[in-house]
């Protein structure tokens, strides 16, 4: 079918799968509820995860067009039965998989994200590279490590991009932060490993669905190195699923995967402690190519660009299980939504 049509049919199956996952869940929330009118903060995270239960986007196919893309989280009661049943409806066009929790990439605080790889076992840049490049650890003094993605231009002004979680880690933060390159992870420290301040935010907040995970830093050096493994990145894409794809991050470097789905709806991610769980829309799916993931803890904030040098997305979060090779699924942000959301260019 075309991408009009998958469209339309995901909007249909979205509503289908909404009214199956408040059928199902109704007795739990409601003997946790407690009092009318009054929802514990557990009841309301239960309500986040389980309503809806699904993510739903599109799937590319050979040979051309669409078919829809059904992904399932372990861990959610009835998950697997409403996938079934959610892809009977879908008809023979259907790709469904599996994917367990889905984490950022960067540990804040609390117990969501996933932690970033220890830095012996990183085989990514962790130690203090200047010039600054993408690719190398970074973030705000009080978060471990994530990847600086790109440099970016607002106004006249050069920033470094990478999430929310990496460069800002709560809304506690504040502009003016020290953000710090390497991450504390892995050894940075201010004032003397400084690179910058938190200049702006795209603010998440429990309740409200999210489309990007992202925030830049205003750098005290603008001498920087902008070379990506494939070149010099200038220009940006929409994806339309089945690109092969790269990034280099803080964790595992240089890796290849394929973009899976688009347009990913509902997609739940755990932030732990403050944020809770989070749901955002029309993300990108892409799962690794080799023998390994796309991406680890620590990968997160990485460009996700085209062979041919073209950016698409804006990495942030990773799933536990799925992909071809089982080693987990990765999430990423549009990159035009991210950059219109921080009113940015890529740096050229």
């Amino acid at each position: 079918m075309d991408r009009d049509e998958a469209r339309e049919i995901k909007l249909q199956l979205a509503d289908f799968a909404r009214d199956l996952a408040e059928r199902a869940g109704t007795d739990a929330t409601a003997s946790a509820a407690g009092a009318p009118g009054e929802e514990s903060v557990a009841v309301r995270a239960a309500r986040a995860v389980r309503a809806p239960t699904l993510a739903l986007g599109l799937a590319p196919r050979e040979g051309g067009g669409y078919g829809i893309a059904v992904r399932y989280r372990l861990g959610v009661p009835a998950a697997r039965s409403i996938a079934r049943r959610v892809a009977s409806e879908a008809g023979p066009v259907v790709d469904v998989r599996r994917t367990g929790r889905i984490r950022p990439l960067a540990r804040t605080g609390g117990t969501g994200p996933r932690p970033p790889v220890v830095t012996a076992q990183a085989a990514g840049e962790t130690g203090r590279v200047r010039p600054l490049r993408p690719g190398v650890s970074i973030a705000h003094v009080d978060v471990t490590a994530g990847t600086l993605g790109a440099f970016v231009l607002v106004g006249d002004v050069l920033h470094a991009l990478s999430n929310f979680h990496v460069l800002a880690g709560s809304p506690r933060a504040k502009v003016g932060d020290a953000v710090v390159q390497p991450g504390p992870a892995d050894g940075g420290r201010a004032p003397a490993d400084q690179v910058g301040t938190l200049a702006a935010t795209v603010p998440l907040a429990p309740g409200r669905t999210a489309t990007v995970d992202a925030a830049i830093a205003l750098l005290d050096d603008p001498d920087v190195d902008l070379d990506y493994p494939v070149g010099r990145i200038t220009t940006t894409a929409v994806a339309l699923g089945g690109e092969v794809v790269g990034k280099i991050g803080r964790t595992t470097a240089v890796t290849a995967g394929r973009v899976t789905a688009i347009e990913l709806d509902d997609v739940v991610v755990g932030y732990g402690e403050g944020l809770g769980a989070l749901r955002f829309d029309d993300q990108i799916e892409v799962e690794g190519t080799g023998s390994g993931p796309f991406s680890r803890g620590g990968d997160s904030g990485s460009l996700v660009y085209r062979e041919d040098g073209v950016a698409l997305g804006l990495l942030f979060a990773g799933s536990e299980t799925g992909g071809e090779n089982g080693t987990g699924l990765t999430y990423v942000n549009p990159i035009d939504t991210v950059l219109a959301a921080l009113d940015a260019r890529l740096a050229v």
